[in-house]
């Protein structure tokens, strides 16, 4: 079960090849603002993902809320939460932003870890952000009908893969039946049509644009199904880089938790920033559903995710919640 994130975590030296984009306040290398007064800024480099939800970091540096705490924000764009994780361990990325799930599976393989902040979550009732979906005409009409077919998800051993088999099981199916392929978001539509795979596991933009087609139809969610609330993403940094930088790691806590609050209370501006962010057309940037954000650490779904790992053998042993938050 460890295969894909067991590369990952290789070797910091690795992990480097699979950054791009190091920039100062931007992806592009725009200039972060400056603090108020010409004070000094301390320089922290934030590693994040290229989907919408990251968006949020930019969010931050654009309206000053990092700079106002002093710091300089230095973004480093990764290819995967994974490949990130020995960045952060070993000192070349000080925090970074990705599913919770990678960060447990890499503290029970002895990395030191430490979870600063809540990031982004799924929506617990109602439209949610991520969703199995299948051709119109397909036989599949619940969960348990995935047992022998072909689900895209895109990357295996991650939360895409191990909520969809605790649904099949929850629904009586049998979730080692599932087959799973690695296809990339925009490339799923595609497979799909071309019968490669039975059903797809998308995110938005791409959920909402094939559930917009009548050829295709919803499954479910898995994220309701098996964790209502689920968090999407954490913000991560490493336990040596939290002892030693204590004062840092408090102003990063407070900037992301203003950040955070902001975007949640500003859907229009934060969606601008995302298409810019994704390089996006504006007006389907407006359209997006997003994330509930929010710096919360919610405790008891990590705890929930950890016992499902356990259950499906992605860990160990049960991880840790509580040692692996900076509180």
């Amino acid at each position: 079960m460890f295969k894909t994130l067991s590369k990952a975590l290789a070797g910091a030296a690795i992990a480097a090849l699979a950054l791009t984009g190091c920039g100062s306040g931007s992806p592009s290398g725009g200039s972060a603002p400056q603090q108020s007064g010409g004070g000094s800024l301390t320089k922290v480099t934030v590693g994040v993902l290229s989907i919408a939800p990251s968006a949020a970091v930019q969010y931050g540096v654009d309206k000053g809320y990092f700079s106002k705490e002093g710091l300089d924000v230095q973004f480093q764009t990764g290819q995967g939460g994974a490949a990130m994780l020995p960045a952060v361990s070993s000192g070349s990325m000080d925090f970074a932003v990705g599913n919770p799930l990678s960060v447990l599976v890499a503290a029970d393989k002895g990395l030191d870890m430490k979870v600063v902040t809540g990031f982004s979550n799924s929506i617990s009732t109602g439209n949610d952000i991520e969703a199995v979906i299948a051709k119109k005409d397909s036989s599949i009409k619940s969960w348990k009908d995935l047992a022998g077919k072909t689900v895209s998800v895109n990357a295996v051993n991650t939360q895409g893969d191990l909520t969809i088999m605790e649904s099949v099981a929850k629904d009586g199916g049998d979730p080692k039946a599932v087959k799973f392929s690695e296809v990339a978001f925009p490339d799923a539509q595609a497979q799909l049509d071309r019968g490669n795979i039975d059903a797809a596991w998308v995110p938005e933009p791409f959920m909402t644009k094939m559930l917009n087609d009548p050829n295709y139809r919803l499954l479910g969610y898995p994220y309701q199904v098996t964790i209502p609330g689920l968090p999407t993403m954490v913000a991560f940094t490493s336990g040596n880089y939290a002892k030693s930088n204590t004062d840092t790691v408090t102003k990063f806590k407070k900037a992301m938790q203003t950040t955070l609050d902001a975007v949640q209370n500003d859907q229009q501006g934060f969606k601008t920033t995302a298409g810019t962010f994704l390089k996006m057309d504006a007006a389907a940037a407006q359209k997006l559903n997003m994330e509930q954000m929010s710096s919360e650490l919610r405790e008891q779904q990590l705890t929930d995710l950890g016992g499902l790992m356990l259950k499906y053998k992605f860990v160990g042993k049960q991880p840790s919640i509580d040692s692996l938050l900076v509180k």
